[in-house]
């Protein structure tokens, strides 16, 4: 949601930090917290004045109206204020319907005043601007402020001024105080926008010959605005409403959202309810509240809570389990019902979310059980018949009743089956599969484009009339009734390739005659094209880095589709509306400021614009064009019959529930002229109204479909046209959000603009209006699509509507990744891998995850094992790889690889360059020996050669022992590398045979030369032998093999490569120049046939 109260202690704390103004601002961060933790003693050297001041004390905890509920103690000493506290502090009490606990009290001076030093202000949005209300007289018993105050409507990016103020507002305020308030006010309107609340009430507000006293304040700041305000406001909590407390759970979920590009809420209502939902989407999961309290089951009603906007399985799985853990706390007599319920998704793949519930509902299967909990399953959109089928297969193998359904059965039907109101049939009946949808089976000839995509009842016309010009000065010009057209083109902003393919097989399956997208633009790569198909057929799209190449290019275009970031999607949509042949642009991004929003509807409405959005997936026109994921996949097109129009237009503002209205009418009508789903956000770039009356002007709908919701009061705009004539055709409406009256305490919906915050706004009273009004209004959505057939049904009867002939659509190829994402078809991979795997949520090393790595403090030799050796070696084994990398990191500027490094690095290469110069030199005679000694002592062990029959047998054969001999150490100069590696060897290892038999072997070498040691490559080549034969981890025949494929050289590789990287550095750091070998260190000799 965007508009969130904050405390009143926050709202001080931000008033005091960044009001600007001439006025004197008293008692300026002088409140302290009290709560039942709170230590005395320590409060009181924080806030000496409490000691010394008379003072007042009151809940912070969001409750209005609390000096008539007696929760305020005033003109107290401290004694007086604990006195006060001690039978409310920790204590229930109610307000309204709510019943809570008293648990947060803020202590302020007391400040003693007349009643005509008060005064009330109060500013809050709308959509057209910013309304500052003044009243001269203030506290408790103020009254009826709408009435009384004084008003200002300060339009969207104009300023408040002082003279305003005092003309306007202070009207009945004494001369000598008009420019104090005047000052205040306008520095209190410029915090409240500077620091983007969306509602701000002071009173009382004392002014007296002192100066300003902000004494009681309530406010709402726009939390999506975080992003931007993050260093004046800090970290800002925000409390729940009163007679709801703040459970950890609902933190937990908030932090995933927070770091999620989906969408994940959860507000626990009753934590004992036997009735627990787990809903897809922000409109759907209203509506199954609506039907859950219509039924009867809001005593029952544990949650609310949504998951949207395509979550990984990972999400959906952490999601998933908080809800199971928190339901298998407390049995219930009656057992438990769940409802993972939802619309018809556009985008999101439901398999892979279900995958992640199915993993939750495994781990809790043996409580589920025990709680007797039932789920009830519905879904619908991409790859959903894969979902139901896990979600249906785990409720077999666990034992766990569960009843699944799809798109065939009416969203909400589970919750009469979950609540024993409906008959669970046995057996439903499943529609077909995605890919027979994909598969046309007709023989016929390809359907003529005029067939499908002419409308039922509009006029066809030969030519497509082209948008006129606007014009630069005189009023703003009027929007368009048609939006989308055949011939529309559009302007992706953003990489959203899915989206683009999306479009162009809606395109293709409408008979267009060209693909609905010109190009694309994506500020963050350069000028290039990009690959798509149409139908069969490759096309190639150009992606630019702005929107003026892109318009200049594509001067045809009048539709811009903006993917962009919540962050990024005001300045690029301003930007576009510069260009004049842009008519409509739809903006997906959820969480844009409601500020930003104003703007640019403002600027919009200047320039005849038409904003679909923020925070909605867009609309569709069947058989013309639709806006990105409207729609879903092909599948869902086709079975929504969405490639051809019909003759009922709908306007929503949930992208999920339009999907489930094209589901709805497909089912009842002859199938949809236009849809658009205007967003959930409080200020729609377009409104219900706008879209009504453009349907009511289309000459090819006869009846509109209008899904309503809590909060905002744009339905009692279609109440006013139809009672005055303006709109004459029919409409169906329905406004979601009936449960919000029921609830005690106030619940935000999945929708920013889902609030309720007057009586009139309250999805009951709209409904009542429109059915007052003569709209046709359902007693509930579950009845929602009889009233939409029974509608439909007149208007056939009386030959307004005449349906035509059903005409099957061209076939179009499905995409190979979604194919195969459904399991249709089978390919041999290019490679496999046994040793990682990144494509869940962690990487996972071997089977180990690595939270697990870590946590295990298995160190670099652990990850070693895993990656190398594919098990989880002892502690000792790990200790041993480390060490072995430590000796073997470098052993001075010298030998072949580090000369050839530092050569290469003098000579301007970069690091890889130099670092692979020195590798290529590792080989049998420098480093390389590890594998060779491993091999050529196991060779001898294991036929069961005697140390000095090998020797003897390599002096024969004329070939050097590998790992034996050192140009530097000898047995009078050890190597400590080699003593080093010994000592821990023979204390850590349960049998060292292979290296007893080397150190026999080097015996017998030192009694011929001293300097024919086991050097540090044959030590670590015959221990580590040892190390994969006795360590219990690997076969004899395993461990052979990971000598024979070289696993004992990349030891020495992985440790001197710190050494070759310690050199480029070093040399860098000394700046040292090209290297040149000297003359004097050259023998020149002439070739030998001349010398003699």
């Amino acid at each position: 949601m965007s508009a969130k109260a904050i405390s009143e202690q926050t709202g001080k704390e931000f008033l005091f930090k960044h009001l600007c103004t001439s006025a004197a601002l008293q008692n300026r961060f002088r409140y302290a917290n009290v709560s039942a933790d709170t230590d005395w003693a320590r409060l009181t050297q924080e806030h000496p004045w409490l000691l010394t001041e008379r003072l007042v004390v009151k809940p912070d905890q969001l409750i209005k109206r609390r000096g008539k509920l007696g929760l305020v103690g005033v003109d107290l000493d401290l004694q007086g204020v604990r006195e006060w506290l001690k039978p409310r502090l920790m204590k229930e009490t109610t307000v309204g319907k709510a019943k809570g606990v008293l648990r947060n009290f803020l202590v302020e001076p007391f400040v003693p005043h007349t009643q005509e030093e008060e005064y009330y202000v109060c500013i809050y949005a709308t959509r057209e601007g910013d309304h500052v209300l003044f009243h001269h007289e203030g506290g408790v018993n103020v009254g009826d402020v709408d009435a009384k105050a004084q008003r200002l409507m300060v339009a969207v990016d104009d300023k408040l001024r002082e003279d305003q103020v005092r003309e306007e507002l202070l009207t009945h305020v004494p001369e000598d105080k008009k420019e104090v308030l005047s000052s205040f006010l306008v520095g209190l309107f410029n915090l409240y926008e500077d620091l983007y609340f969306t509602y701000l009430e002071i009173n009382p507000l004392v002014v007296n010959k002192d100066g300003v006293y902000v004494l009681d304040m309530a406010a709402k700041i726009d939390a999506t605005a975080d992003y931007i305000c993050k260093a004046k406001w800090g970290d800002v909590e925000f409390p729940p409403p009163f007679g709801r407390e703040a459970y950890p759970e609902e933190a937990y979920i908030a932090d995933l959202d927070a770091k999620s590009g989906a969408s994940l809420k959860l507000t626990l209502l009753n934590p004992r309810g036997r009735i627990w939902t787990m809903v897809a989407g922000g409109g759907a999961s209203v509506v199954y509240s609506d039907t859950i309290c219509d039924l009867g089951g809001v005593d029952e009603l544990a949650n609310y809570g949504e998951y949207s906007g395509a979550p990984s399985e990972q999400q959906t799985y952490d999601y998933a389990k908080t809800i199971l853990s928190l339901m298998t706390r407390e049995k219930h007599p009656q057992g438990k019902v769940l409802i993972v319920g939802g619309s018809i998704a556009n985008f999101t793949n439901v398999a892979a979310t279900f995958k992640g519930i199915v993993r939750a509902i495994k781990d809790y299967q043996g409580p589920l059980k025990e709680h007797e909990v039932t789920i009830f399953v519905r879904r619908g959109g991409p790859n959903y018949q894969e979902g139901l089928r896990v979600m249906g297969e785990v409720g077999k193998t666990t034992g766990i009743p569960i009843h699944v359904f799809g798109t065939e059965t009416h969203m909400t039907a589970i919750v009469g089956m979950a609540l024993g109101h409906r008959p669970i049939p046995n057996q439903p009946p499943m529609d077909a599969h995605t890919a027979n949808f994909l598969l046309n089976a007709s023989s016929g000839p390809k359907t003529p484009a005029a067939t499908r995509t002419a409308s039922f009842s509009e006029p066809r016309t030969p030519t497509e009339v082209s948008p006129a010009k606007k014009p630069k000065a005189g009023p703003p010009p009027a929007k368009a009734t048609t939006l989308f057209r055949k011939q529309t083109k559009a302007i992706i902003w953003g990489m959203q390739t899915r989206a683009v393919q999306g479009m162009m097989d809606f395109d293709y399956v409408c008979s267009r005659d060209e693909p609905s997208v010109a190009a694309m633009v994506y500020p963050f790569t350069g000028d290039h094209k990009q690959k798509f198909y149409w139908g069969h057929k490759e096309i190639l799209l150009p992606v630019y880095k702005n929107m003026a190449d892109a318009t200049k290019k594509h001067p045809e275009v009048d539709v811009l589709i903006s993917f962009a970031s919540l962050r990024s999607a005001f300045d690029s949509t301003m930007e576009a509306m510069q260009f004049p042949q842009i008519h409509t642009i739809s903006i997906i991004a959820e969480g844009i400021p409601e500020a930003q929003t104003r703007k640019m509807i403002k600027v919009a409405d200047e320039k005849g614009v038409t904003i679909i959005g923020p925070a909605t997936v867009g609309g569709i026109k069947p058989g013309c064009f639709k806006i990105g994921n409207t729609g879903g996949m092909l599948d869902n097109i086709l079975a929504s019959k969405l490639y051809r129009p019909g003759s009922v237009a709908y306007v929503s503002r949930s992208g999920g529930m339009s999907n489930e209205l094209n589901n709805i009418i497909s089912r009842t009508t002859d199938g949809v002229y236009e849809g658009v789903a205007i967003g959930g956000d409080r200020y729609p770039g377009s409104t219900f109204m706008d879209h009504v009356l453009r349907y009511q002007d289309t000459p090819g709908v006869e009846m509109i479909v209008v899904l309503g919701e809590i909060g905002g009061t744009e339905e009692y705009r279609i109440c006013q046209g139809i009672i005055e004539g303006r709109i004459t055709k029919p409409v169906v409406c329905w406004c979601i959000g009936t449960c919000a009256t029921m609830f005690s305490s106030e619940v935000q919906f999945g929708h920013a603009g889902a609030c309720a915050n007057q009586a009139s706004e309250t999805a009951l009273a709209k409904n009542q209006a429109l059915r007052d009004a003569g709209a046709y209004v359902p007693k509930s959505f579950d009845e929602l699509g009889n009233v939409i057939k029974t509608v439909y049904d007149e208007l056939v009867a009386n030959g307004t509507i005449v349906p035509a002939q059903e005409v099957p659509p061209p076939t179009v190829p499905m995409d190979y990744s979604w194919a195969r994402e459904l399991g249709l078809i089978r390919k041999p991979a290019s490679f496999m891998t046994s040793i990682c795997d990144e494509r869940g949520q962690e990487l996972i090393y071997a089977g180990m995850p690595i939270t697990e790595v870590f946590k295990e403090e298995m160190g670099l030799g652990g990850v070693l094992g895993l990656l190398w050796f594919q098990r989880r070696l002892p502690r000792y084994a790990c200790q041993f790889i480390e060490m072995c990398l430590m000796v073997t990191a470098d052993h001075g500027p010298a030998v072949s690889g580090a000369h050839n490094t530092i050569v290469c690095a003098r000579a301007g290469k970069d690091l890889i360059s130099s670092l692979t110069s020195g590798l290529l030199t590792i080989g049998d005679r420098f480093g390389g020996a590890l594998d060779a000694a491993a091999k050529q002592f196991s060779k001898a062990f294991d036929s069961g050669m005697l140390p000095m029959e090998f020797v003897n047998k390599m002096k024969k054969d004329g070939k050097l022992i590998m790992g034996i001999g050192h140009r530097v150490k000898s047995v009078n100069n050890p190597d400590m590398r080699v003593q080093i590696l010994k000592d821990f060897v023979k204390q850590h290892f349960t049998s060292t045979q292979l290296l007893d038999y080397a150190l026999d072997v080097e015996k017998i070498t030192t009694s011929k030369k001293p300097n024919l040691i086991l050097n540090v490559d044959g030590f670590i080549g015959v221990a580590f032998v040892d190390l994969l034969r006795t360590c219990g981890g690997f076969t004899r025949d395993e461990a052979d093999e990971f000598v024979e494929i070289g696993a004992l050289n990349g030891i020495f590789v992985l440790g001197r490569s710190m050494g070759f990287i310690g050199h480029y550095l070093d040399q860098k750091r000394l700046k040292q120049g090209l290297y040149r070998h000297p003359w004097d260190d050259i023998s020149y000799v002439l070739p030998e046939h001349m010398s003699m």
